[in-house]
This record gives C-alpha cells, structure tokens and sequence, in this order.
C-alpha cells in the first residue's frame, strides 16, 4: 500500500470512529499506534523503534512521561505527547515535550489528540520546542500538500535533515494558508480596511467599517463562486453538450455560501462541489435540476434524487489523494472507480442516468 493510501485509510478510520472513542487510552489505541505502525511504519512493539511511557529526568521533575519517543539507531528522533480525541489541542498539553525536548537528542516533537497532529522543532532557538507548529496534519481534512513531508518521517524514507529545512516554509505558508480561510469565514477589521481603502475614497469611519464588513464578506464569497463554476464551464465545455435543463442546473445553483463554509467539522470542498455540479448536470437529462441534491458527511460527499438517502446517485471520496466515484446498483451495492480528475466523472454519464432512471 502507498504511503498517500495509509493515510486515507487512517483518515477514513478516524472520521469513522471518532464520535465513539472517549479516553486518551482508547484514542492512542485506535488512533495513534496506527499512526505510528501503519502510516510511519514503526514496530510499537519493538522497543528499540518505539517506546511507550518514555521516561527522562528532568531537574526537579522526576519520573514524568511522554507518550511516545520513537528511536533510530539508540537515540531519540521523535517525541509524541497524545491527548483525547474529544479534547481541543492547546500549547499547555505540551509541558512535557517542552521539557523533554531540551534534555533528549530529539529535534521533532508531535502534539495530537489522534486526530490533528502538531509537528514542532526548534526553528526559534537550538535546542528549545518553538511554541507554534511548524506542520499541522488534520485527518479529517487531509492537505494533500503536506503528505509529502509526513513522509519524510517515516521509517522507510526517514530524513530529518530535509523536513527540518523545509520546516521554515512550512510553517509560515500553513500559517498564512489558516489566516486566509480565517478571513474569509469572519473578516477582521484590518482586512476589511485594507480592501476597503483600495475602493472608497472616504473615511473609514465605523458606519463604513459596518457598510463594508458585510460587503467584503459577501465578494470573498462571490470571488470563490465565480472561481469554481469557471473551472466548472470549462470542464463542461470539454465534455458532452449540454441540454437545457443541464445548462440550468450549472446556472440556476451556483455555490451556496453554507458549501463554503468552514465553522463545522465536516468541509466542503470546492472540487467536491464542481464534480457535484458535473453529476447533477448529467441527471438533468433524466430529472428536472432541482431534485438533484446533496449531502457531505465526514466519510463522503453524497449526490441523492429528492434529498431522500434511499436514492444515492453517486458519492465522491474525496477526502484522500487518491479520489473515488462511488456509484451503485440496482441492490445499492457501491462500486467505486478512482478517478485522477473529476472531469472523468463524464465516462460514467450512461451509468449516473441509469441510477437516476430507476429512483425517478
């Protein structure tokens, strides 16, 4: 199994499975041992790769703990501190790895709950755990950019050298990457100013801050609608004609601001959206537009006929880098066909119809 594929399995298990686990214990259990066997390819049973309750002295603070420290040829490489599952990640959970950082050979150390992972080093001072991540790993919004470097650490393809280098980069482009999606959920008053100025000749007064708060949000919405629904036209246009009713399920439901959204744990992505766009504009030439709906989850995005969950049209994984299209029969046994571009979706058009045909 590739790399790219141990992560999506992971990921898949974690979405799964998280409402159910409760306790720090079960988290490690069901989440962190296979992060670190079946993704980093680490024995957990070999204590001269993995060792649990990793204990190191430390002034006045004796006998504390860390999690995990995963070791390469005596020394250690990486420390792991885990938290619950159900628990939100904070700096103060990293004690330990702040102190154990400094008195260990280890230039890496993980913060997670199972399902986010922090990645630290000592990119401000030698020797001394930065206080922010350089590198955060959500499994249940995998950035495809960064698996590359989760690589790295794994034991097959360990190399500490390179990841520490890209550390830099790494942290400021995910940090600016999180401060962008922030601005575009809740804009602030400096954000707002800034476009503002570039537009309005006037004062900046605080009618003009509330005038434009609301304006800038509502372009930073636009701007990304009209984004997807040209790359959608274009795809379109190198796939089959479209009928009228197709051409008005593209026009008439462009992106709706809830599918940009990202204050729930379940995001929609924007290419979840424009292969939804393409599955619906292909049952149009069996349905009127409106009955095609949809739904996201955390496993998958689901395309129905009359938003009923008994008449799946299609669902995209999308969640991996590896994407599928899942299509079932008449029993709703679901096949699923990876794709490496959505504009693939088109070569099952005659089977989407088919599974429109028999629900309508």
């Amino acid at each position: 199994m590739e790399f790219v594929e141990r992560i999506g399995a992971l990921a898949t298990k974690v979405a799964n499975q998280a409402d159910a686990i409760v306790t720090e214990e079960a988290t490690k259990n069901a989440f962190v041992m296979p992060f670190i066997s079946t993704v980093l390819g680490y024995d957990v049973f070999d204590p001269l790769e993995v060792v649990p309750e990793y204990t190191a002295d430390v002034g006045t603070k004796k006998g504390e703990k860390v999690d995990y420290a995963i070791m390469r040829d005596g020394e250690v490489q990486i420390l792991i501190e885990c938290k619950p599952s159900r628990g939100t990640l904070k700096i103060e959970h990293a004690s330990q790895l702040f102190r154990y950082f400094a008195v260990t050979n280890a230039r890496l150390a993980i913060l997670t709950n199972g399902l986010v992972w922090q990645f630290f080093t000592d990119l401000d001072a030698p020797n001394r755990m930065d206080a922010k991540p350089f590198l955060v790993l959500d499994l249940l919004d995998v950035d495809d950019t960064l698996i590359p470097e989760i690589q790295k650490l794994s034991k097959s393809s360990f190399d500490l050298d390179s990841i520490i280098n890209a550390a830099e980069e790494l942290k400021y482009v995910g940090a600016i990457k999180r401060a962008i999606a922030a601005q575009f959920r809740e804009p602030s008053d400096d954000w707002v100013k800034f476009f503002t100025s570039r537009v309005y000749d006037g004062s900046f007064t605080q009618r003009v801050r509330e005038q434009f708060t609301a304006l800038v949000a509502k372009a930073s919405t636009q701007f990304l609608t009209e984004s997807v629904n040209d790359r959608l036209k274009t795809a379109l246009g190198a796939g089959i004609p479209m009928s009228e009713d197709q051409e008005e399920a593209v026009a008439s439901e462009p992106v709706a601001e809830r599918d940009l959204s990202r204050d729930t744990e379940i995001e929609t992505t924007l290419e979840e959206i424009e292969a939804y766009q393409i599955v619906k504009a292909i049952s149009c030439a069996v349905v009127k537009p409106h009955r095609i709906t949809q739904r996201d989850s955390k496993s998958y995005f689901a395309v129905l006929l009359d938003d009923n969950n008994r008449k799946p049209i299609a669902r995209l994984h999308f969640n991996t880098k590896q994407k599928y299209l899942g299509l079932l029969d008449a029993d709703k046994t679901e096949t699923r066909h990876p794709i490496d571009s959505i504009d693939e979706i088109y070569t099952y058009a005659d089977v989407i119809r088919e599974a429109v045909d028999r629900y309508a």
